[in-house]
């Protein structure tokens, strides 16, 4: 195959359509289409919600009759199943297009190379691999649980130059400036679920929510606030603390509960998930597969030392996102993650930078576990 500098063009083109489904498309992916003739776009869409038409689908409305013969960039391998939507695959046949060109093979066992085959034998010339790379940060969360069953983990700290989250009285609103905690509800937008704690709940009154109004202006812009989906809080609660009426459940959206036995709660929209295995603890492993049976691509975690720990040191992070605040809390204050069964350094989990940006007054830091 040979990549030409227009196939990149019009590729860009449909990766930037694609994100823009990244805050309401789970437990679907996001995909962008742009169909092109005579070197003019005459068709153009994205993936909004799972249940809705796909990016081809609104591509070729736009289009209409001058589909045929013209050529198709797609970020994702179209379906070739009935979901919830016909097969895409048979609509780009139906409409006649000459060529596809495909950003990456969709790993999805339902789709996995047969879109692409359907594609072939009814005589379209079908090209796979242009901007895999982008195509594939776009769909991490996704990809990682159709081929692991498991979630995409983000952690996430807030904590001062000296590593600390908290005073020793437990005081932390708030470590950060608003331009920071701006930047988390974008965060908090795209997941799919927030992974928190009892304990983290009940201390700081927690609602766990993305609120509007405190996004940026251009996601406002784009997205209002009927739009704007809450991602499902999930509640690690190993000892039945929960009672019900603490602030989390007073809010929209669902509440799932996780305890290590059938002891249901009373609360408004909330659901008990039961990890049965026969670790005394919630075993967190067990926990992320069963979020991933219930399509759960993406978690954020918010939460304290403990679980964070618990997350790195069973290398169950796929990417650490650190706020740093310019401030010193001192010794006595409360450290951003515990590691009991650390004692070499050379023991120690690495990480590798991905990103460093200036947010106001603060410094955000991704990393990436180190291979």
């Amino acid at each position: 195959m040979i990549i030409t500098e227009t196939d990149l063009f019009y590729m860009q083109k449909a990766l930037a359509l694609a994100k823009l489904g990244r805050f309401t498309t789970t437990p679907n992916p996001s995909v962008g289409c742009v169909i092109v003739k005579d070197n003019q776009i005459i068709g153009e869409g994205y993936h909004r919600r799972a249940g809705g038409p796909h990016a081809e689908v609104y591509a070729l409305q736009m289009a209409g009759p001058c589909a045929q013969n013209a050529t198709v960039y797609v970020t994702l391998e179209p379906c070739s199943h009935f979901g919830r939507t016909p097969p895409c695959a048979n609509a780009l046949i139906q409409a006649g297009v000459k060529r596809v060109v495909v950003a990456m093979q969709d790993p999805n066992p339902n789709v996995a190379g047969n879109g692409l085959a359907r594609l072939s034998k009814a005589g379209i010339m079908v090209d796979v691999g242009v901007c895999q790379k982008e195509a594939e940060q776009i769909n991490r969360a996704f990809f990682k649980r159709m081929r692991t069953g498991l979630p995409y983990v983000q952690l996430k700290l807030a904590t001062s130059l000296d590593g600390k989250i908290a005073m020793a009285s437990g005081e932390s609103q708030w470590i950060t400036s608003p331009t920071a905690r701006q930047d988390v509800q974008c965060f908090r937008a795209q997941a799919s679920a927030i992974l928190s704690t009892c304990a983290t709940v009940q201390a700081d009154n927690a609602s766990l929510t993305v609120r509007h109004t405190e996004l940026p202006e251009a996601i406002q812009s784009i997205y209002p606030s009927t739009d704007v989906r809450q991602p499902i809080r999930v509640i690690l609660d190993g000892q039945n603390r929960l009672v019900g009426c603490e602030n989390i459940f007073q809010q929209p959206g669902d509440t799932w509960v996780v305890r290590k036995e059938n002891t249901p709660i009373n609360a408004p929209n909330s659901q008990l998930l039961v990890e049965s295995s026969h670790y005394p603890h919630i075993n967190l492993t067990a926990l992320l597969k069963m979020l991933g049976e219930r399509q759960i691509n993406s978690l954020w975690v918010e939460a304290g030392a403990h679980l964070a720990g618990a997350l790195i040191e069973q290398n169950l992070v796929d990417e650490l996102i650190i706020y740093y605040a310019p401030k010193l809390l001192g010794h006595n204050a409360l450290d951003m993650c515990i590691l009991p069964k650390l004692q070499q350094l050379a023991l120690a989990p690495e990480f590798v930078f991905q990103s460093v940006t200036m947010l106001g007054h603060d410094l955000r830091v991704i990393l990436t576990p180190k291979q």
